[in-house]
């Protein structure tokens, strides 16, 4: 079983739209995921023109993926999640969906200043 960044088993980050490596709708760690798309974050407009200044731009319509608005969850790679909060823009994340392979590169102390705690809506 897969688990998440408090040590219990890995929660669904979104299926609207769907998410994750395998778009299963989980942050899943499988060996083929080289970008190390981990992290369940709840996405800002700030993060998402960030990002497409870093020139991945996630608003932007493609094939089986409808571009992502504030709000959208979505599974971050760790990189990209670590360069956003050290140019201050970092979205939230969702615990429970974030993978435990993300403590190898973000301490939980970090993390944890970032929790949505409105998962329980």
């Amino acid at each position: 079983m897969e688990r998440n960044i408090l040590g219990s088993g890995l929660e669904a980050c979104c299926h609207q739209p769907k998410t994750g490596f395998l778009r299963d709708g989980f942050c899943k760690a499988p060996d083929s995921d080289y970008g190390k798309h981990w992290i369940c974050a709840v996405v800002t407009d700030e993060f998402l023109s960030f990002t497409q200044l870093m020139g991945n731009d996630l608003t932007r319509p493609g094939p089986g993926f409808p571009g992502l608005k504030a709000g959208d969850c979505w599974c971050l790679c760790v990189s990209r999640w670590i360069q956003a909060k050290d140019a201050g823009c970092a979205p939230m994340i969702k615990p429970k969906s974030t993978h435990i392979r993300t403590l190898e590169y973000v301490s939980y102390e970090i993390l944890e200043e970032y929790f949505w705690r409105q998962e329980d809506e």
